[in-house]
């Protein structure tokens, strides 16, 4: 694996980190706390100019056509700057689903409009009391004439105000797996949004269906197979979380270093007491680990090798890192970390609502365990043979 970065690659580091300087600042991350929008014009403009919204698009369908290194290295700029805004729910996970199973028609039809910027969807997947697995799926879909009937209720919706269509997984049997991927547009009669208040102050809803009738051609991919896509789409997504979770926590940690050198006691900066300077060194420790994981994660899709294990392993580990990285911030912070007035708290709050989203550390632990345990045979030394 070579650990170098191309010029391209370079180019999109510092031009998204311009935009970010510009248009992501933490005032504007301010701003955004439980706005019920939550994208901040500017940036989603500039995203839309640069074409990023189409990360995940071949050319065809409007892309860029990047590979996974090369949005790894745009979301972690992006988790540097806390990004607010629909970036993954639509350009990264509807997109893929749609791009992954939908018909030509959906995919010509919908996958230039993520792509622009001009369509968001986002996905509606986690249920009150459920588990992230297939059985966590509950929300009906009954057939009915040439479609389905919904009736259920979704949490944690991302976005959903901002949203023109929701990517609903909605269960059609008994069997674990009986489930579909449903397009629902959020003005539909019987569909009503709720915002909800979350750790990370982002803007999330829960989402009611009440007899919402949604035609068989808003079906994406073939019947019954819309665990096995979403299930292959957050393998892809989770790692590009995970450089987000490694930005956010190496720009928390440039800022305490910072504080460190201007925060005086005893007559000296608090950064050359020897209890704080190492717990800064094993943060940085901890930040560069979970940058190689990510990056071998992210290599090994590009070469089309197998990444059941390693997208967990990287999401777990760069998600803990995060978390484990902002606390001890806000613990050198000492009182001053606690208090809103200091931006260390967004990062520290991002980091354990990022922990528990999109499979939570137990999640992803068990998924890695099934791997090592039940998987292909394959010892870890051989997981990282290059």
């Amino acid at each position: 694996m070579d650990l170098n970065f191309t010029e391209e690659q370079g180019l999109y580091r510092d031009m998204v980190r311009a935009v970010c300087d510009e248009h992501s600042t933490t005032r504007v991350v301010r701003d955004m706390e439980n706005d019920a929008v939550g994208i901040p014009a500017g940036l989603w403009e500039k995203m839309k100019e640069t074409g990023l919204l189409g990360m995940m698009l071949p050319e065809e369908y409007g892309g860029i056509g990047l590979n996974t290194v090369d949005r790894v290295v745009i979301f972690e700029q992006l988790g540097r700057a806390l990004a607010p805004g629909p970036f993954f729910v639509s350009s990264v996970m509807s997109a893929l689903a749609i791009l992954k199973a939908g018909s030509e028609a959906q995919k010509s039809g919908l996958l230039p409009a993520i792509g622009a910027g001009d369509l968001i969807v986002t996905p509606a997947w986690l249920e009150p009391d459920n588990g992230f697995g297939p059985e966590g799926v509950q929300l009906r879909a009954t057939s009915r004439g040439d479609g389905y009937v919904l009736n259920g209720v979704k949490r944690h919706v991302l976005y959903a105000r901002a949203a023109q269509k929701l990517l609903v997984l909605a269960r059609t049997g008994d069997a674990a797996d009986a489930i579909e991927l449903l397009l629902v547009d959020t003005d539909a009669p019987g569909v009503t949004l709720q915002q909800q208040k979350s750790m990370a102050s982002d803007t999330q809803y829960r989402v009611d269906f009440a007899n919402v009738a949604v035609p068989a051609a808003n079906r994406i991919g073939a019947p019954g197979g819309g665990w096995a896509t979403w299930n292959a789409c957050m393998h892809e997504g989770i790692v590009l979380l995970a450089s987000f979770a490694v930005g956010g926590a190496e720009r928390a940690l440039e800022m305490t270093v910072e504080y460190s050198k201007g925060r005086e006691q005893f007559g000296k900066p608090i950064g050359s007491f020897q209890s704080l300077s190492h717990y800064m060194a094993d943060g940085f420790a901890m930040i560069e680990g979970a940058k190689v994981l990510v990056l071998e994660a992210a290599w090994a899709q590009d070469k089309g090798r197998s990444i059941a294990r390693l997208a967990p392993m990287a999401k777990l580990f760069a998600c803990n890192t995060f978390r484990d990285v902002t606390a001890k911030c806000e613990q050198i912070h000492g009182g001053y970390g606690f208090t809103l007035e200091y931006d260390i708290q967004l990062f520290f709050r991002r980091a354990k609502q990022q922990q528990i989203n999109w499979w939570d550390s137990r999640y992803l632990e068990n998924l890695i365990a099934a791997e090592v345990l039940d998987g292909d045979g394959r010892t870890i030394e051989d997981l990282f043979e290059v």
